[in-house]
C-alpha cells in the first residue's frame, strides 16, 4: 500500500488548499488521512476509491437527466 502526501493527492484529485481539504474531511466528503509521525498521509486506494465514487455520481446524474 502506498501513502500519498497532500501534493500527491492534489495531483490525483485537482488542486485544493490544505484548509479546504480539511473542511472536506470534516464534512465527510473526503477520506481521513493516516498520521505517520508528524505527517498526514492518505492511502492511495482510498483516494482512488473517492475518485471512482465521484465518477459514479457523475454518471448516475447523467443517466437520470437523459
Amino acid at each position: 500500500m502506498r501513502l500519498l502526501d497532500h501534493d500527491a493527492v492534489n495531483e490525483r484529485t485537482g488542486p485544493r488548499s490544505k484548509a479546504q481539504r480539511w473542511r472536506d474531511i470534516q464534512a465527510g466528503l473526503f477520506p481521513r488521512p493516516v498520521k505517520v509521525g508528524s505527517r498526514n498521509l492518505w492511502p492511495e486506494d482510498e483516494v482512488d476509491a473517492w475518485i471512482d465514487s465521484r465518477i459514479r455520481e457523475r454518471d448516475a446524474a447523467t443517466t437520470e437527466a437523459a
